[in-house]
């Protein structure tokens, strides 16, 4: 007996959120031409070991590409611009201060990084705030405000209209979408203008371009960024399918992704893909060796794989399932399938959540290569570290400072954060086929230990901190890795400060209160509730009824009554002297001191 399949899992998609997705046009090459515009004319290409990692349009459009080899791309343009990027300490600059740029718009803290040249932005908040001031009679006359306590910040907009390009390009008419779809449309419209002012300010402030996506989740925005490259922005416009809606035959989310590829979905990696391919197709997929390593020579689309005769969540979660598999896993890539993201964008964060250099290798089977390796690593994590995890100390405290040690030159500084952990890295080479061919393993192992407390040091030198951090602790972490002296050849070494702990700070969202700071400060906080003595302007000289000079009539009796308790012997006028022992009293103790001397 053969039950009736499960019913199809809802879609529930979320469309109560603007998201904007940036991507930084060319980010590599768009770098040496901020510092050098002339070479924004010119075929650039950025190199990194022997591999064009990116290059400007100029040069794509005379036949260049990523990942190609230097001497191909010289080949083909003999004229082009090489510049080396091996250094990464200006692209993680370039990348803070855009970043910087973009979470000085938000309200609600939520900017989140991914790696150096995108960045997710959740916008709703404002998107809300600006609904609520459009005057639906004229929205062709709008205004947009920034601020939320200034509302003359802020710029002029046609909130009929998107701002850039949409999807479907021949948008549907406004008014047969029904009332939910409706306010939909008009949020992202503005989401559309403010993401056109933000490039605005990206080009103008800082010379750098983008494309940008607009949507209601992180997935979708990411996607319709990517249709209109460079410096250009895309909304993905409704309707939107959603949990209970029953027209679904015009859904423009599911004709959207289901024309890409599945492994140009973000959250389906080339494991996953290789696994869904061989579902729909039947058979295993024949794979890429190239530069394109992973990937299936037959491309599936969402669409194809989506509508896989009874494909469904469990099916997926058998298909996918497995040891070293998330639980879950089926329902989260068919959520995918149907453009279904319910990942927040994270808050903006001053400390990163870790730091990580690391390097590839042809060759690397020596101890002696490796000790020298793990000091260049060292040495660029050390200097990360300074870079991302110190801050001057404010103009107060270096004033204290140099007041202590006036030959000291030296500006100081503070940690904002502290790395727990340290972590090692290696990614073994497989060992050769029979026939001399090598399979490709992107499987890493790694070791841990607790950061050493040396490496806080600002005193010691950058070599001296270099030598004390491999020889204590990076080599003992690769012979636990590695226990054995040869047979072993590296492709990649990685060097991690990991599992952050931020100091106590006066910033926005830190963990605690810098107490010495506060101590600093608590004469200027607590000036205003401070009680301090006025002189009267008035008869300075005239002595006043009250005061110390002309005490009134209660103090000068009071004085009168101390003065009784304090007398010396020659001020004996209620006093009373004891016969016995000589001791000096007032009349009214006399009956209980002799009641004393009675008792012994």
């Amino acid at each position: 007996m053969h039950l009736p399949p499960p019913p199809p899992r809802p879609i529930k998609r979320q469309l109560d959120a603007t998201i904007l997705h940036f991507d930084y046009d060319c980010f590599y090459a768009s770098v040496f031409e901020a510092e050098t515009p002339t070479l924004r004319a010119l075929p650039l290409a950025v190199q990194q070991k022997q591999i064009v990692v990116t290059c400007n349009y100029e040069a794509r459009r005379r036949g260049l590409h990523k990942l190609q080899l230097i001497r191909e791309a010289r080949n083909i343009c003999p004229d082009v611009v090489i510049v080396l990027g091996e250094d990464l300490t200006r692209f993680r600059n370039a990348s803070k201060q855009l970043y910087s740029l973009l979470r000085a718009y938000s309200w609600n803290g939520k900017v989140e990084r991914l790696g150096m040249d995108e960045v997710f932005m959740d916008i709703s908040d404002i998107v809300e705030h600006n609904v609520g001031l459009l005057n639906h009679q004229d929205l062709g006359n709008s205004y947009f405000c920034l601020s939320k306590d200034d509302p003359t910040v802020g710029f002029t907009f046609d909130a009929s209209t998107v701002a850039g390009y949409g999807y479907p390009e021949a948008s549907n008419d406004k008014q047969c979408l029904d009332a939910q779809q409706h306010a939909l449309h008009l949020r992202l419209r503005l989401g559309s203008h403010l993401a056109q002012h933000l490039r605005r300010q990206l080009d103008t402030q800082m010379g750098y371009t983008c494309t940008v996506g607009v949507s209601t989740n992180k997935l979708l925005a990411k996607l319709a960024g990517n249709l209109h490259k460079p410096n250009a922005q895309t909304t993905l416009l409704p309707p939107y399918a959603y949990a209970g809606d029953t027209n679904t035959d015009v859904d423009n989310v599911t004709s959207f992704i289901d024309a890409h590829e599945i492994r140009k979905i973000p959250g389906i990696g080339c494991k996953i893909t290789e696994k869904l391919a061989a579902h729909v197709l039947g058979k295993t997929p024949e794979i890429e060796t190239g530069l394109n390593y992973g990937a299936t020579q037959e491309k599936i689309t969402v669409g194809e794989a989506r509508l896989h005769p009874g494909l469904s969540a469990e099916v997926l979660e058998r298909v996918l399932g497995g040891p070293g598999t998330h639980r879950g896993i089926g329902h989260r890539i068919w959520d995918l399938l149907h453009g279904c993201d319910d990942t927040e964008v994270g808050q903006a964060r001053e400390i990163p959540r870790q730091i990580s250099i690391e390097d590839s290798y042809k060759r690397l089977d020596t101890i002696e290569k490796v000790v020298k390796e793990l000091r260049m690593l060292s040495t660029s994590l050390i200097k990360r570290m300074h870079l991302d995890l110190l801050e001057d100390n404010d103009e107060e405290e270096r004033n204290e400072q140099s007041n202590k040690d006036a030959q000291s030159s030296v500006v100081r500084k503070r940690w904002l954060a502290y790395p727990k952990t340290i972590r090692l890295s290696t990614r073994p080479r497989p060992g050769a086929n029979p026939d001399i061919s090598r399979n490709r393993s992107f499987a890493r192992i790694s070791r841990s230990t607790a950061m050493p407390s040396f490496v806080f040091s600002l005193k010691d030198s950058l070599e001296a901190l270099t030598g004390r951090l491999v020889v204590e602790t990076l080599v003992p972490l690769f012979r636990t890795l590695h226990p054995e002296k040869t047979g072993w050849n590296l492709s990649l070494v990685n060097v991690a400060a990991t599992n952050m702990v931020d100091t106590a700070s006066e910033g926005k969202g830190a963990v605690g209160r810098d107490i010495s700071k506060m101590f600093r400060r608590q004469d200027d906080v607590l000036k205003q509730w401070r009680v301090e003595d006025v002189p009267d302007p008035v008869a300075q000289d005239e002595p006043k009824r009250g005061s110390e000079d002309f005490p009134t009539n209660s103090q000068q009796s009071r004085e009168d009554d101390e003065m009784e308790w304090i007398s010396d012997e020659e001020n004996q006028g209620n006093a009373y002297r004891c016969e016995e022992c000589g001791a000096l009293m007032p009349v009214f103790a006399m009956v209980a001191h002799g009641r004393w001397h009675a008792h012994g």
